[in-house]
């Protein structure tokens, strides 16, 4: 048996492999930071013993919030489903036995550098669609822009970003069932939108943490979604670039598309901390979690992060900051790493699948609300 995790996204160390029923395991901590709590590997040689792999460190990671964690595997990198989890406290236990000899397991379903490449590569060939050059990353990776619809200044100027944190790859799956929808060209929503409103979109802002299987880290240690208040091109270039972009193309909407470790939830979280924040803001955070709740059974808004009181908002936060910057409606759009527990599957949990289902669903919300923008 042979424990790997030398590959796109890979993170773990092997501790020890003295017999299937006996493997342990470490996650590793993101490049130049403490945060850790990511892990993608893959087990050779295993097919018919039933294996448990111990994570001996889950008690030390970022988000220790184990109860009802469900981890994925894959024999095909295509179909994740979920195998039986437990934790005692200090380790996450993954007791599976594989039917074939090699096998993926993942906190969540990842999304690869080659999976995004060919996302805006084929986004690309739309004659709605242009990719633009925003900047480099600190390893000198490309960050891809897509801008979609004619711009003008009759149209509202939405941007919608995701993966600032690499770990979450459910918002790299919401992009990509969003950006299909919208350049359908047969889709009346989609029609409609691309006439009111010009796209910006950003489905991977965090490459080098993605590829180098990061929870929340760029490659200089920078957790992006803490840097919109003074980004350097120095040390978080990525949100340096993009937000020049805003600052140049304006904004009118903002979606910053997450995942989270602890509730079993699909939830928005607004701008209520904000110093400028106004009845007009709180109506349209409100108009746009109430069509939602109407339209998607994945979407709730019951539960959710607690309110920051008046005038306390981190303005290091991306929707904080771009909601305060130019007054406008921007939010942070959270899923599950768990189930969701309104809606369970014991098979696959929350999964690509219903990010991508849930992604597509939020252009019906937007056609609802771009009217009501300024």
């Amino acid at each position: 048996m042979k424990i790997s995790s030398n590959f796109d996204s890979g993170n773990i160390e092997l501790i020890s492999i003295d017999a299937p029923e006996d493997i342990q395991l470490k996650v590793r901590k993101d490049s130049n930071s403490d945060f850790l709590q990511w892990f993608h590997y893959r087990l050779i040689g295993a097919a018919g013993y039933p294996c448990k792999m111990k994570i001996i460190n889950a008690h030390e990671c970022s988000y220790p919030l184990w109860k009802d964690y469900q981890a994925v595997a894959s024999y095909d990198k295509k179909n994740w489903f979920r195998v039986p989890t437990s934790y005692d406290g200090k380790s996450l236990i993954i007791d599976h036995m594989p039917i074939y000899n090699s096998i993926f397991y993942a906190f969540f379903a990842p999304y690869s550098y080659e999976q995004h490449l060919n996302l805006v590569s084929k986004a690309q060939e739309s004659d709605l669609c242009v990719l633009k050059y925003a900047g480099e990353t600190i390893e000198g990776r490309n960050i891809d822009m897509l801008i979609v619809g004619e711009p003008d200044k009759n149209k509202k100027n939405i941007w919608i970003i995701a993966r600032q944190h690499p770990g979450e790859p459910m918002a790299e799956w919401f992009m990509e069932g969003l950006i299909e929808r919208l350049l359908d060209e047969n889709d009346p929503v989609s029609r409609k939108l691309t006439d009111k409103a010009v796209f910006f979109l950003v489905p991977n802002m965090n490459i080098d943490g993605s590829i180098n299987g990061n929870l929340r880290s760029n490659a200089a240690g920078k957790n992006l979604n803490r840097e919109w208040e003074n980004p350097t091109e120095e040390s978080s270039p990525e949100v340096y670039h993009i937000k020049n972009q805003m600052d140049e193309y304006g904004v009118d909407l903002c979606l910053d598309i997450h995942g989270d470790e602890s509730l079993p939830y699909n939830f928005i979280s607004g701008n209520e901390g904000n110093p400028s924040y106004s009845e007009r803001i709180k109506k349209l955070e409100e108009d746009f979690s109430n069509f939602w709740l109407k339209i998607s059974p994945d979407f709730q808004n019951e539960f959710g992060y607690e309110k920051d009181k008046p005038g306390t908002a981190n303005l290091g936060i991306c929707s904080n900051q771009i909601g305060e910057r130019f007054d406008c409606l921007s939010l942070t759009v959270e899923m599950p790493f768990k189930d969701n527990k309104n809606m369970p599957d014991p098979v696959y949990g929350w999964s690509a699948d219903r990010s991508k289902r849930l992604g597509e669903s939020v252009l019906n919300v937007i056609i609802d609300i771009v009217d009501k923008l300024r």
